[in-house]
């Protein structure tokens, strides 16, 4: 057994008897890096990722082309660190899955706020329901700045159509970290129900999520 592995075994063990709240951000990273750098000391290196970016939530969050510009890291330790937060992301969904009955803003809310863990750009999601609120597909339509509000609820309308949904809930992220709804959200929300109206379709609710926290329109009744 070399110098580092009865260094790693300890470890491991103080992670599986004690849980990972134990150990310092740089541990943590080491830890991580076991996995990715099975012969070397990872310590040095879990020190200058934190120096580089500042905070454990940073080195997770840099874009792979930043990490990489770290002396000593390499592909498989960049793609374990950029797998961290989409695992992340994948567990919580799963997690919020409330039996895919959205008949709550509360749980239309967690739901989807899942969803925008770690996302940089606007996106836009659109949830079709059936009858008993029931998901029948959650899509991402739009990435970054939409064109015109008017393309938005043609593609809008279109997917519902195509699913045969009884009622639709949009959703889109504000990356100002603030949830509150614009004039020009409500506006196309307006819009939006309106054209879905005249095809008999609800449009049940618009959530906006911005870091971790959400707003109902439904709820705060600018939907009326």
């Amino acid at each position: 057994m070399g110098v580092h592995d009865g260094h790693r075994e300890r470890m491991k063990k103080k992670l599986l008897e004690q849980g990972l709240d134990v150990f310092d951000d740089h541990n943590v990273l080491e830890l991580l890096l076991f996995y990715s750098m099975p012969r070397r000391d990872t310590n040095p290196l879990a020190h200058e990722l934190l120096n580089t970016f500042g905070s454990l939530e940073a080195v997770f969050e840099a874009p792979a082309d930043e990490l990489s510009k770290v002396s000593g890291i390499g592909e498989n330790s960049v793609t374990l660190l950029k797998l961290i937060p989409e695992v992340s992301r994948r567990y919580i969904i799963d997690k919020n899955r409330f039996d895919d009955i959205l008949d709550s803003s509360k749980k239309t809310g967690e739901y989807l706020a899942a969803r925008y863990m770690y996302e940089r750009d606007e996106v836009v999601y659109v949830i079709c329901l059936d009858a008993k609120c029931k998901i029948i597909c959650c899509k991402e339509l739009f990435r970054g700045v939409a064109n015109s509000a008017e393309i938005s609820i043609r593609k809008i309308a279109e997917l519902a159509l195509a699913k045969n949904a009884t009622s639709v809930i949009i959703s889109h992220n504000h990356t100002s970290g603030i949830a509150l709804p614009s004039m020009e959200d409500e506006i196309t929300t307006k819009k939006l129900k309106t054209a879905l109206v005249s095809m008999g379709i609800t449009l049940a609710d618009h959530i906006i999520v911005a870091d971790g926290d959400f707003i109902s329109m439904a709820d705060s009744r600018l939907l009326d």
